[in-house]
């Protein structure tokens, strides 16, 4: 009987994100105040998503903090919404994609890749518990994926994940080349090491400087936007986003996650050359949608930016 209801539900929610219709009304919290863009500047809009943990259906009218809040098809549906009003659109999501409700004991993941593809996703990071399959258990569910994972501290190289992790990925959305790369958290005492097998971590701020001073001056890049599963912030020295942010040059964006930090807005950092770098989470279970639009000049660079966060009700 079980099995009856999730088969069931996946074919329901399949075909809502295929309709995309009628499924949501948003509860947005208004932009910041910001002047128009005028036609010597490029919109980019970026959409992000991050520790959504098999949150496939809404959390239930009972539940005492998120009553009614999330769910894939709710999630689609705004995102749609979005693209047919936004020209240049990137989703990106920053890890921990597995893990937290019966689907992911159920599908392993392949539910989560499933629907994500079919939302159009751009490009997603690697968290933890995204190991908690085995890092052949990942691998096995990858093919259901249309978009690819990005991380550029982890060494795969003697792991079966070999070559099927970008390092980082260059988006070119009209004239403006958008460079993103991944970080993920330390992985020894968090996960088994029989999860991750050989899978060597690298130090965060290191590889940071090396994967942006190549996006920036070889391939240069207009934005570069990092997809971090790190953390936030902690009260030790561990290496977290906003540490990150201000040890580094040359990041426009970190899309964190990891810690499941509810912004209502950006975090803005000054990093090591005193220039803004902002720093976004929205959360856990795609509760949020985090979105932030770039206003890119001529001159290729962002003059300003506008932020929101809807939560997907």
């Amino acid at each position: 009987m079980a099995e009856f209801v999730l088969n069931n539900r996946r074919k329901f929610i399949k075909q809502s994100l295929l309709a995309s219709g009628g499924l949501l009304a948003l509860n947005a919290l208004p932009f910041s105040s910001f002047a128009l863009a005028d036609k010597k500047h490029t919109k980019i809009t970026i959409l992000h998503t991050n520790d959504v943990h098999s949150h496939i259906e809404p959390f239930p009218k009972n539940d005492p903090k998120h009553a009614n809040l999330g769910g894939a098809a709710r999630r689609a549906a705004i995102i749609n919404d979005i693209r047919n009003r936004e020209k240049n659109v990137l989703l990106l999501d920053a890890g921990d994609i597995f893990q937290g409700t019966p689907y992911f004991n159920k599908y392993l993941g392949e539910l989560d890749f499933k629907l994500m593809s079919l939302m159009q996703y751009d490009a997603a990071t690697i968290g933890n518990h995204d190991f908690d399959n085995g890092i052949d258990g990942l691998k096995n569910v990858l093919p259901h994926a249309s978009f690819p994972f990005i991380n550029s501290n982890y060494d795969f190289s003697n792991t079966i994940l070999y070559n099927n992790v970008l390092k980082h990925k260059i988006f070119i959305k009209e004239n403006i080349k958008i460079g993103v790369f991944g970080l993920g958290v330390e992985l020894e005492g968090l996960v088994n090491k029989s999860h991750y097998k050989e899978t060597i971590y690298q130090n965060p701020i290191e590889i940071a400087q090396q994967t942006v001073s190549y996006l920036k001056n070889e391939e240069q890049c207009d934005l570069v936007i990092c997809l971090s599963h790190l953390g936030y912030s902690y009260k030790n020295n561990k290496v977290s986003d906003l540490v990150l942010a201000e040890q580094t040059n040359n990041i426009d964006l970190i899309i964190g996650g990891h810690t499941h930090t509810f912004l209502e807005k950006p975090t803005e950092v000054k990093n090591l050359s005193q220039k803004k770098v902002l720093v976004n989470q929205v959360g856990w279970a795609g509760i949020n949608l985090g979105r932030i639009d770039f206003y890119v000049t001529t001159k290729k660079s962002a003059s300003y930016y506008q932020s929101s966060v809807q939560a997907v009700y």
